[in-house]
C-alpha cells in the first residue's frame, strides 16, 4: 500500500524550498571560506590549483564533507519534488528524480577527489623532495577528475531540474513565471556547458556569468517561494 499519497503537499514544498536554500547558502559559504584557490571549477589553471591543494589538507577535507552535505540536500530536494509532481506526470517525475540523483552522485565524486588530494598532501608516503613532481602530477589528476565530475554532474542535474520546472509549469503548483524562468535557466545551463565543449568561443566569462546568474535567480526564487508558501493547493 502506498502511504506517501497522504504526505502534505505544503510540507513537501516547504521542505524542498528550505533544502534548496540551505544548499545555495552552503555552496556560497564554501566558495568564499573553503575552496578559494583549491577548486578547479573556479580556475582554469590546473597547475596552480594542484600546487595550492598540496598546502591545503584541512580545507580539502572540509570541502569533501561539505560536498557530502550538499549531496544530501540535493537528494532531499529531488525526492520532495518527485512526491509533489508525480501526479502531474509520473513518468517525467520519475525521470527527473533519477536524473537529478545521478547528477548529484557525479558531483559527489568531487568529494572523493578532494579527500584523495588531502591524503596526497598529508601522507608521508607521498612526501620527499624526489617525489614532488609525482605529488604534483597526482594532485593535478585529482583536480582534473574533480572538474570532470562536476562538469558532467552539472549538465545532468540541471537537466533533471528542467524536467521538474516543466512539471511545475504544467501543474501550476508555483507561479508560472518562476517555473518558466527555472525551465529556461536549467536548459540554458545544460546546453551552454555542453556547447562550449565543442565551440571554444562560448567558454568566455560573459556567457558563464550569464548562465550562472540566470540559474541562481531561478533557484533562489524557487527556494524562497517554496519555503514560504509551500505550493498552491488550487493549481
Amino acid at each position: 500500500m502506498n502511504h506517501t499519497i497522504n504526505l502534505n503537499p505544503g510540507t513537501l514544498g516547504r521542505t524542498a524550498g528550505w533544502s534548496l536554500l540551505v544548499m545555495i547558502i552552503v555552496g556560497i559559504l564554501t566558495a568564499i571560506f573553503v575552496t578559494d584557490g583549491i577548486d578547479i571549477n573556479l580556475s582554469a589553471d590546473v597547475s596552480a590549483t594542484a600546487t595550492n591543494m598540496l598546502e591545503a589538507e584541512s580545507r580539502l577535507r572540509a570541502k569533501a564533507y561539505l560536498s557530502c552535505l550538499t549531496f544530501g540536500l540535493e537528494a532531499l530536494f529531488a525526492v520532495c519534488l518527485y512526491l509533489l509532481l508525480r501526479q502531474s506526470g509520473a513518468v517525467l517525475a520519475t525521470w527527473g528524480l533519477l536524473i537529478s540523483v545521478a547528477g548529484a552522485v557525479l558531483v559527489l565524486l568531487g568529494a572523493v577527489f578532494s579527500m584523495n588530494a588531502a591524503e596526497i598532501a598529508s601522507n608521508v608516503a607521498y612526501s620527499g623532495g624526489a617525489n614532488e613532481d609525482q605529488r604534483l602530477m597526482l594532485t593535478s589528476l585529482q583536480a582534473t577528475s574533480s572538474y570532470t565530475s562536476f562538469h558532467l554532474g552539472l549538465v545532468i542535474s540541471t537537466f533533471g531540474k528542467a524536467i521538474f520546472f516543466y512539471l511545475f509549469y504544467r501543474s501550476g503548483l508555483i507561479p508560472k513565471i518562476i517555473a518558466g524562468w527555472g525551465l529556461f535557466a536549467s536548459l540554458f545551463v545544460s546546453s551552454a556547458v555542453v556547447a562550449r565543449d565543442f565551440i571554444p568561443a562560448l567558454a568566455n566569462n560573459s556567457i558563464t556569468a550569464a548562465f550562472m546568474l540566470s540559474n541562481l535567480i531561478a533557484l533562489v526564487s524557487t527556494g524562497l517561494y517554496l519555503s514560504i508558501r509551500g505550493v498552491r493547493t488550487n493549481g
